[in-house]
Order: C-alpha cells, then sequence, then structure tokens
C-alpha cells in the first residue's frame, strides 16, 4: 500500500520564532501556529476552538522565517508529520507529533527584521509628465459580479 505524509496549515504564529544552529552549522527554527476553526454548535451559538501545532523548519528556509516572521504573523505552511519520541526525566515514555515545514507562504506583508517598513512613496507627478499619470480605470471595475461561471 502506497504513503502519503502531507500537512497544509494556515494559521497565526504564538510567539516568535525560535532560531538555533546545529553542531555542524545548520539552521533550525521553531514556531508554534494557532489554527483558529468557527463552527455552530447544535443550540445554534457559534463556538470557536483553536488547536496548536509545533512546526520546525531547516536551512535558509529557517533563516527566513526568523528575519521575516514574529508573532500573530500568518503563514501558511505545507509539510510533513514527524513523531517525536522520548523518555522523560522520571521515566515514562513520551510522544508528540510535530509538522517539519517543507514550503511556507507569507500570508501577511513581509516586514524586515520584524518591523514594519515604511511603503515607498510614489513621485509626485510634474506638471505635463504623463508618464506618471495612473492609466484609466476600466469600465467593469464598479460592476457586480453577477455572472460569475462557477
Amino acid at each position: 500500500m502506497p504513503n502519503y505524509n502531507k500537512v497544509v496549515l494556515m494559521g497565526n504564529l504564538t510567539r516568535d520564532p525560535e532560531l538555533r544552529y546545529t553542531p555542524s552549522g545548520q539552521a533550525v527554527a521553531d514556531i508554534r501556529v494557532a489554527i483558529n476553526r468557527r463552527r455552530r454548535g447544535p443550540d445554534g451559538e457559534r463556538r470557536d476552538s483553536t488547536t496548536f501545532v509545533d512546526v520546525t523548519a531547516w536551512g535558509r528556509q529557517a533563516e527566513v522565517i526568523n528575519e521575516y516572521f514574529s508573532k500573530g504573523n500568518a503563514i501558511f505552511v505545507d509539510g510533513r508529520l514527524s513523531l517525536d519520541e522520548w523518555t522523560s526525566q522520571d521515566g515514562q515514555r513520551r510522544s508528540k507529533l510535530r509538522v517539519v515545514l517543507e514550503n511556507f507562504e507569507f500570508i501577511t506583508p513581509r516586514a524586515s527584521s520584524r518591523e514594519a517598513a515604511p511603503r515607498p512613496q510614489a513621485p509626485s507627478p510634474k506638471p505635463g509628465d504623463t508618464a506618471s499619470a495612473p492609466p484609466p480605470a476600466h469600465p467593469d471595475d464598479n460592476q457586480p459580479f453577477d455572472d460569475v461561471p462557477f
């Protein structure tokens, strides 16, 4: 029987990424993602539940996540499940599922060094300068989508 191990998540970081390096110099970042679910209960009342998932990123992706993400930022994660097993100090066998990140996407706009970067301002048009003028509006820009084909 073939096997398939794929996890796709989108949520918000619950804390700043924790970056460290292995003895061989490989970057590793640990993040925790909160995924919210909103549903209606049998009584019709809205209920929220949150699932917390630990995610580990390796290499350059770990460094990028550490540089551009902070607590509260939204992230899209594509990865695989991994089972960590260990024996605790009191002799108990422990295990924990985590996601090993393979790809990710920025959901919120990127900011360098965890600070909101100022957006560049467009240069002010000079008198007689037509190259800076905004393009004319398309006639369908303000029309509702009544005939969407799907």
